[in-house]
Formats: C-alpha cells, sequence, structure tokens
C-alpha cells in the first residue's frame, strides 16, 4: 500500500481538507503517520496538533466530525487531500471553512457565517 513519505517531510505531510460534495476547501492540518493510520482504520479525520504536540481527532471537542469518504496522495507522496463529509463547521473559529477571509488590495472581508460561538464550544478546553 502506498503511502506518504514521513521521512522527506520531517514527520508531518499538510492534509488539504475537501467537501466531497460542494468540492469547498475546508481546512489544511497535518497528518503524522499515527494519524495517518488512525484515519484510514476509522474512517474519521485525525490530525496532528502542532501547537498542542498530540494527536487529535476532528470533532472531539465540537462535535463537527469529518468523516472521510476519499483518500488521495500527491505525485511526490508529500501531501495529502482528504474529501470528507463535514458534520457543521470546519473552522475552530466557528466557519464552516477556515478560508472564511476575503483579502481585496488592503481589505479583508469575511464572507462566510459563523455557525457557532468558540467560546461556548471550547469552554472547557482553556
Amino acid at each position: 500500500m502506498i503511502e506518504p513519505d514521513f521521512d522527506k517531510t520531517g514527520g508531518l505531510v499538510p492534509a488539504v481538507v475537501q467537501d466531497v460534495e460542494t468540492n469547498k476547501i475546508l481546512m489544511l492540518a497535518y497528518m503524522n503517520r499515527e494519524a495517518w493510520n488512525k484515519t484510514l482504520k476509522t474512517g474519521k479525520a485525525t490530525y496532528w496538533s502542532r501547537s498542542r504536540s498530540k494527536l487529535w481527532i476532528k470533532g472531539e471537542t465540537s462535535g463537527n466530525f469529518q468523516q472521510v469518504r476519499e483518500v488521495r496522495i500527491d505525485c511526490d507522496a508529500d501531501a495529502v487531500l482528504l474529501k470528507v463529509d463535514q458534520k457543521g463547521a470546519a473552522c475552530h473559529l466557528g466557519y464552516y471553512s477556515c478560508f472564511f477571509r476575503r483579502i481585496s488590495g488592503d481589505d479583508v472581508e469575511v464572507v462566510e457565517e459563523r455557525l457557532f460561538d468558540p467560546e461556548e464550544v471550547y469552554k472547557n478546553e482553556q
């Protein structure tokens, strides 16, 4: 079976996450070998948190899980694409996509509606 070249990438590969129905890009995360294997085994998107230095299943705190429907590896085996069914918001700031801001010249515009208040959802995490 082919897998990302974790040795070439220092142990982490970027994972682009896309909505399987709309093709909207939801987020970018990182996977180590353990996250990769757990994702393939469970079908739930699992990542390596660089800020917390631990494995995390997307949605374990918020309930906004990502059910993986398709997995792709790029030509150099140093990045992956996960096509998912997104339950609720993908962004920890409460937006469906982490790419909710549009830059136009010097202006920044929020182009999505916030789906939840992160202070309420993550209040037990702080």
